[in-house]
């Protein structure tokens, strides 16, 4: 039986995004939730979400932010072996978005599939994708990170109707002379299943008497308190598997939750002053899979992160599913 060999090295080689159209301001969300725009930046940092229209489904916000990607890295879609899509918010349960968005770029009949791990959908996939070129099984991976959250959110649920947004976020994955991403740390806290989740079950839905879209509920205080803490030991297993310290870091992209989840992180990571650190939450809010994507594409946008930077990306999510690694930026 022959084995396959890969590339000794693989690396981020391209980004693209997609952020959905709909600007939408707090003041605009206050009056269902009896709040008020100072209480939700207090509480997440969030000034404004972007929300996508109607047309802006999660196939074209894939494919778009895909396109630039390939563009980026010079890379022709029928290089492209496999594509990844990380979402929770595609509503057909089969079949897999990763297959047409895989069709409508062109691809050479990649092997396509979705993953859900949620918020830490796109490191999962980034890990898969690296672990596949390293191992030869794919020449060229497509990672994308795309949610379309405003479909299963409640406006009128206090607790979360401001937090959630749409977009997509997409990397190409080849092979590097340099390593270019690191080992993953990842894992799951099964015994916190219910801090995040959809509120009901599709079956209770259909024998409502009124059925409603199962909407994400959250524990919020539960989140903050174990997100805080507990991904600052994940992120230091991160940078010893590979073989960095805090120090080596030129940028911090975790996942755009909370900002004072962030804030907390790294407090406690004692973040050196010279670490740019992503805030892209402040005008996106959370936009799950597609969070660390979006971030660090602002970042570059904006100059605060430059190709050949060493980035930490970190996030966790439902499950609570959680996922790290050490990154060169593209």
């Amino acid at each position: 039986m022959l084995t396959l060999t890969g590339a000794s090295h693989a690396a981020l080689l391209g980004i693209g995004t997609y952020r959905a159209s709909l600007v939408v301001p707090n003041d605009e969300l206050v009056q269902a939730i009896d709040s008020s725009d100072e209480w939700i930046q207090q509480r997440s940092g969030i000034k404004e979400r972007r929300w996508a229209t109607p047309e802006e489904t999660i196939q074209l916000m894939s494919v778009e932010a895909s396109r630039q990607a390939l563009d980026n890295a010079g890379i022709d879609p029928r290089q492209i072996d496999c594509v990844i899509v990380a979402t929770i918010s595609h509503l057909l349960q089969t079949p897999a978005i990763a297959t047409a968005v895989a069709h409508e770029l062109g691809t050479d009949k990649a092997a396509a599939f979705d993953i859900s791990a949620a918020c830490a959908g796109f490191c999962h996939a980034v890990a898969l994708g690296s672990d596949m070129v390293r191992a030869g099984t794919a020449g060229h991976v497509l990672v994308i990170g795309v949610e379309r959250l405003s479909d299963i959110t409640d406006i009128k649920d206090r607790g979360t109707a401001f937090i959630f947004s749409d977009g997509a976020g997409a990397v190409v994955i080849g092979p590097s002379e340099t390593e270019g991403i690191g080992p993953v740390v990842w894992g799951s806290d099964g015994e916190q299943f219910d801090l995040i989740r959809q509120k009901e079950d599709w079956r209770d839905v259909l024998v409502a008497e009124t059925p409603e879209m199962p909407n994400l509920v959250m524990q919020g205080a539960a989140v903050f308190r174990w997100a805080s803490y507990e991904m600052a030991k994940i992120a230091h297993q991160a940078l010893d598997k590979a073989g960095v310290t805090v120090d080596d870091l030129d940028v911090f992209v975790p996942h755009q939750a909370n900002m004072r989840i962030i804030d907390a992180m790294a407090r406690t990571m004692k973040m050196p002053a010279h670490v740019r650190v992503a805030r892209d939450i402040a005008q996106q809010g959370n936009s799950s899979a597609a969070s660390i994507p979006l971030a660090l594409h602002r970042m570059i946008l904006d100059g605060d992160a430059k190709s050949g930077d060493t980035a930490l990306l970190i996030a966790f999510g439902a499950g609570l599913a959680y996922a790290a690694q050490v990154v060169t930026v593209p």
